[in-house]
């Protein structure tokens, strides 16, 4: 029987009336002669609850006991989806991450997915039964509950999918597709009806939310079919593929943004010091995230590396910035607040020479200041005064016809 990989994000979870709703979609498909697989994620306000509570106990808390009940958010959302289902008359289980047997890394927060044992999946399934599981979390070789970190439950479905050889993966958030941009932000956003995995990796990455990275470089790798679809309502949402026709020729499909970026600039008394293997090295074995790097090396002043970081991880990069002070040879680092990243993002830009000419050329007559410029294949990418970057946004969806692009 044809498989089906569905994923509720805690926002469409965060009331009865909503997980009754995630049941009846659930259940549709069963109808349809799917086997059918649920991954939810923890209801938000159970979370930020549990971690007030243990803050309230401690300053410096385990990994490990974080992970253990961080992991009972996801829990409860799939028993309470499960019995949903019991009540509506189909027979449903819920399942912990071990017990769908992801198995993960052993790195608390963080945890990479090793591989999944599908072989307990397959037997529920036989017995007719729609499969609840808690999104977000796993088991490490030493049998330690392990969460999955950001954009865990996405990543986990599409994981999912690719082992039980699911037809696709429908992804319910709460919007009803991929658009040309933020429609809340900027004026005549259009919804796509499809998009390619490159180009919606580049979306992610680059400010929107809708899916995390993570998951869409796994359907691109597997090649898994991907839909993003609304919670809310009923719609046809926008597909995610390997190829898609370019949309009444568009060289741009896309502008993204994102607020809270911080510039941070390590500085090195000279050449010889600045390594920039090392200095990345530890940022990356730490899973800090960084994006557009500059170096300068001027003569007579001293060089320096600057790199935009999003402020949530600032903390923590200082951190390991400070404690690899000696062995990474640098004398000082500053930082600059108050920043956004706007981007623009289209996969005929490779074959398409002056877009980021014309991009530049837009914000300087929109007098946007810009500080610093990262480029690909299919996007460019600029930081700006973050009072800019909703002017900034617009701006570029108008200069690249983005109100044409075709939707439904």
């Amino acid at each position: 029987m044809a498989k089906i990989v569905m994923k509720f994000g805690g926002a469409a979870l965060g009331s009865t009336e909503q997980i009754q709703e995630a049941a009846r979609k659930a259940i549709a498909e069963k109808d349809k002669g799917f086997d059918v697989v649920v991954v939810v994620a923890a209801m938000g306000h159970t979370v930020k609850e549990m971690k007030m509570m243990v803050h309230q106990l401690t300053d410096d808390v385990s990994k490990r006991e974080l992970d253990a009940v961080l992991s009972t958010g996801s829990q409860l959302s799939s028993a309470l989806l499960a019995i949903a289902l019991q009540e509506a008359g189909y027979n449903a289980v819920s399942l912990t991450g071990w017990q769908a047997g992801i198995h993960t890394d052993g790195m608390y927060r963080h945890a990479r997915i090793d591989y999944i044992d599908v072989s307990r999946m397959e037997e529920h399934f036989t017995q007719g039964q729609i499969v609840v599981i808690a999104g977000e979390q796993g088991i490490d070789e030493e049998h330690n509950i392990t969460m999955l970190g950001k954009g865990g439950a996405e990543t986990a479905a599409v994981a999912l999918a690719v082992s039980l050889e699911a037809e696709r993966v429908d992804m319910y958030t709460n919007v009803d597709g991929v658009y040309t941009a933020d429609p809340r932000y900027v004026t005549n956003a259009q919804k796509l009806q499809e998009i390619s995995y490159d180009e919606m990796l580049e979306l992610s990455n680059l400010g929107s939310h809708i899916i995390h990275p993570r998951a869409v470089e796994l359907a691109k790798k597997f090649q898994m079919p991907v839909i993003i679809r609304s919670s809310l309502v009923e719609s046809v949402g926008t597909l995610l593929k390997e190829e898609v026709e370019m949309e009444k020729n568009l060289v741009v499909r896309g502008v993204a943004f994102e607020s809270d970026i911080i510039r941070l600039t390590v500085g090195y008394d000279a050449f010889s010091n600045a390594s920039l293997a090392d200095i990345f090295t530890v940022l990356a074995e730490n899973r800090i995230n960084v994006d557009i790097i500059v170096q300068a090396i001027i003569d007579g002043l001293k060089p320096t590396v600057s790199f935009s970081i999003l402020k949530e991880e600032f903390a923590e990069a200082l951190r390991v910035l400070e404690d690899s002070k000696l062995s990474l040879g640098f004398s000082f680092a500053d930082f600059e607040i108050g920043l956004a990243k706007v981007s623009i993002i289209g996969s005929g830009m490779a074959s398409n020479p002056g877009v980021a000419a014309r991009m530049f050329d837009r914000l300087r007559r929109e007098n946007i200041p810009v500080k610093m410029v990262s480029t690909s294949e299919i996007k460019v990418s600029v930081v700006v005064p973050q009072d800019d970057m909703i002017k900034a946004a617009n701006a570029l969806h108008d200069e690249f016809n983005l109100e044409q692009a075709l939707y439904i």
